[in-house]
């Protein structure tokens, strides 16, 4: 699965500066939002709360993978988020986390959310690709990492 395809430009974001998981999960869900116009933002929020209930979405190494399901949607919307500083995320390793994969999927689609997920995660286990995505200054330049390592 190429995450350039997945991710689009306009849902990468570079050098964002939040303090706090319940901020980023917000913000998430003002961009998730924007691709989804029948659904509100509080409605996104909850689904992605819900799931971190159950247990974080930090996958460690700095790394978190925040998802939810929605009903009535058709597609999955994608959005990868670097934070400035890393910051607690209740992650298995305790680490705090500044890379954010969220995946907003449509309820009752399970085996691609699962495939999905696991692609994402195999992506994220290479140190370059996310030294590089650390690295981005800006928005296009961090969508440009992820058409790069599509390659």
């Amino acid at each position: 699965m190429k995450l350039s395809t997945l991710i689009s430009e306009d849902c990468s974001k570079a050098a964002v500066l939040f303090n706090s998981k319940k901020r980023i999960l917000q913000y998430i869900s003002e961009l998730a939002q924007q691709k989804i116009p029948s659904a509100n933002q509080h409605e996104i929020l909850e689904a992605l709360l819900c799931r971190e209930k159950l247990g974080s979405t930090g996958i460690g190494k700095g790394i978190a993978i925040p998802h939810g399901r929605l009903p009535g949607l058709n597609n999955i919307v994608a959005i990868i988020l670097v934070n400035q500083q890393a910051i607690p995320f209740d992650a298995y390793d305790d680490r705090n986390v500044d890379i954010f994969v969220a995946l907003i999927v449509p309820d009752g689609e399970n085996k691609q959310h699962l495939e999905t997920l696991a692609s994402i995660a195999g992506k994220l286990n290479n140190k370059a690709f996310c030294k590089r995505l650390r690295q981005a200054s800006n928005d296009s330049e961090l969508h440009q990492v992820l058409v790069e390592f599509d390659k």
